[in-house]
């Protein structure tokens, strides 16, 4: 009669906005060649979801972002997380991709995107969905 709740690590991921027009992703050694994607990263003891992606939006990439805005969420099993997405905007700083963790980061027009993660990961939806919503507000 022992009741045990398993462990659970929770992660984000930011799909960074630059307006008008353009959105920041990044790859890692460990994607097919070619594929970007949003930036992820888990969520450090005694941090909350929205420092987890201002810190590694900035140590990934070294920008600083605002006005940080929930998505969806998607368990992933592998081994025990729960990725949390969400969208934010850019608010200062060139990108710079940590070696240690991203081996290319850019900014892409909305018109113009890379090879991006299949349609039924949680990072396709979230992309597809900002770029969807700035094609639709653009100028």
């Amino acid at each position: 009669n022992l009741i045990v709740y398993p462990r659970l690590a929770p992660a984000v991921m930011a799909m960074v906005r630059r307006l008008p027009d353009e959105v920041l992703l990044a790859r890692s050694p460990r994607f097919p060649p070619e594929m970007y994607s949003a930036l992820a990263g888990f969520v450090e003891p005694g941090e909350t979801l929205e420092q987890c992606l201002e810190r590694e939006v900035f140590e990934e990439v070294g920008v600083r972002v605002r006005d940080l805005r929930y998505f969806a969420s998607q368990p992933w099993p592998f081994p025990h997380s729960l990725m949390i997405a969400f969208v934010c905007d850019w608010e200062s700083g060139d990108v710079r991709a940590n070696p240690l963790e991203i081996e290319a980061a850019g900014w892409f027009n909305v018109q113009a995107l890379p090879r991006l993660p299949q349609r039924i990961s949680i990072a396709r939806r979230l992309i597809d969905a900002v770029v969807r919503d700035m094609a639709g507000t653009a100028h």
